[in-house]
């Protein structure tokens, strides 16, 4: 379904998905920033490289949703998606850059990095978290017909995924020693992240 398909919205209906879509968007960023700053600091005292990106993931992501919460801003948010979705269509850029390099380093040379028992606790919060966050802004984005709501929920779904490799390589690596697991996966990630920001590029992210 494309954003035009979207059915008609009574005034009432429209105003409450909008506070809906805000409300999710300030717990999105507020989680980020929460997480941004655990997962570089352990990062750093791990010598994990995963860690890091994980962290500056959560950077990019918190770019992504402030994008949406500026265009919900606005009187008429509808005006301002064209350029949100720009923003987030770079934001998946920059992430399927940055897992590229950090997992190319990983697997050619980097360090390999320390248990982390913060690292492994932060990851498993964040699988447990960001579905929901993902889920209840995709279904809010689809039913205003907001390109960018439901973008930047997908991108929280990127984030999910990034959480679930992150977790199993830090248990991989702490268990057996298997450097090589995260940057494999991550790799994958770091593909659907191009495909997700060609079609948020296109405004192809109402279905």
């Amino acid at each position: 379904m494309s954003c035009a398909d979207a059915p008609a919205l009574d005034p009432q209906r429209r105003a409450e998905l909008t506070r809906r879509v805000r409300l999710l968007v300030a717990a999105t960023i507020t989680y980020n920033v929460v997480e941004a700053v655990i997962a570089l600091a352990a990062g750093t005292i791990a010598s994990s490289t995963a860690l890091i990106g994980f962290g500056l993931d959560s950077v990019i992501e918190v770019a992504s949703a402030t994008a949406v919460a500026w265009q919900f801003s606005g009187r008429d948010p509808q005006a301002r998606e064209r350029l949100a979705l720009k923003v987030i269509a770079v934001s998946f850029v920059a992430l399927a850059g940055y897992v590229t390099v950090e997992s190319a380093r990983s697997l050619f040379g980097a360090e390999p990095a320390e248990h982390s028992t913060v690292g492994i606790v932060l990851a498993a919060v964040s699988l447990a978290v960001m579905p929901f966050l993902s889920a209840a802004q995709r279904r809010a984005g689809r039913e205003l017909g907001s390109a960018s709501a439901v973008a930047d929920s997908k991108q929280t779904l990127l984030c999910t995924y990034l959480s679930g490799v992150l977790l199993v390589g830090l248990l991989l690596n702490s268990a057996f020693g298997w450097h090589w697991a995260d940057p494999l996966a991550a790799l994958v990630i770091a593909a659907v992240a191009v495909k997700e920001g060609r079609e948020a590029w296109r405004g192809r992210h109402c279905c």
